[in-house]
């Protein structure tokens, strides 16, 4: 569900009933603040400024359902969510970890999340394509012969015998094709190993502590050395076709994923509908 979805409060409420008991009053007021959330996306920016989104306190004891309606509250409306405790935090981040890394692990969150939204939408066409792959293991393609000519010698003119035998193969491989793609959707060639090219994510991974907060920071250092002797490779490994074909479609999907979209549309998110749900602020 998109986080901008046109519910009402009272539906709002109906879908907070399917899962915490009691609580009307607290469903009440995330309902309404959900909804006030969505009026202020759709208003124009003159508007915008006038509709300001609301903090909410929840007051109770342990087990009445506060992080629930949270969390149900996210996931009904698609919202990046995380729970977080006061304790672990300060206001300075000397003691204790950085305030602000409470957003960047929203922001990670929002990442994985919308990440998941395009995986999924582009997953019949990287199916597809793995499908392909697979098959071309199956089936190598024919070899292309080309007749060797002497120097200073005219090529012979083709002939139609020729042609026709090598439309002939062509069409004999296609039809082999297809019935091991049958084979494959079917299931019957799953036992069947292969030897497939997989991509390893050589970049070693450092931690640096910042100053606030002795914060942990996973960089690239492939990235600040730019790529040097390092980077993506890629290693040969034996598999069946089934798990082959899990592997291929993730990787397929992730070549159909475009990354600076889904980094843009993660913030937006993060920024116009996240959610942080700080526990144990009164300790």
């Amino acid at each position: 569900m998109s986080f901008n979805s046109e519910l009402t409060p009272h539906q709002i409420v109906t879908e907070l009933d399917r899962y915490i008991i009691g609580q009307r009053d607290a469903k009440k007021s995330v309902a309404i603040a959900l909804r006030n959330r969505w009026r202020r996306l759709n208003a124009s920016l003159e508007m915008r400024e006038e509709i300001m989104p609301n903090n909410i306190i929840m007051i109770g004891p342990t087990g009445v359902g506060k992080t629930e309606i949270a969390r149900r509250l996210a996931k009904l409306s698609g919202a990046p969510f995380i729970k977080v405790e006061a304790t672990k935090f300060t206001e300075v981040g000397y003691v204790g970890r950085d305030v602000d890394s409470m957003i960047r692990d929203l922001t990670d969150i929002a990442i994985n999340m919308v990440r998941e939204e395009h995986t999924e939408s582009v997953q019949e066409k990287a199916k597809a394509h793995a499908e392909d792959r697979i098959l071309d293991l199956l089936i190598p393609p024919a070899p292309v012969s080309r007749p060797v000519v002497p120097e200073n010698t005219l090529p012979a003119p083709s002939t139609e015998t020729g042609t026709e035998s090598a439309n002939d193969e062509e069409s004999l491989r296609n039809r082999t094709r297809d019935k091991f793609r049958k084979k494959l959707r079917a299931g019957d060639l799953d036992d069947r190993e292969l030897e497939i090219d997989v991509t390893a994510d050589g970049s070693p991974m450092l931690q640096v502590f910042g100053p606030m907060g002795m914060e942990e920071m996973g960089v690239n250092f492939q990235d600040i050395l730019g790529n040097l002797g390092g980077g993506k490779k890629s290693k040969k490994r034996r598999m069946p076709v089934s798990e082959a074909r899990e592997l291929l479609t993730q990787e397929e999907a992730n070549k159909l994923i475009d990354m600076d979209k889904v980094t843009k549309q993660a913030l937006t998110r993060v920024q116009q509908a996240g959610i942080v749900f700080i526990d144990e602020i009164d300790k």
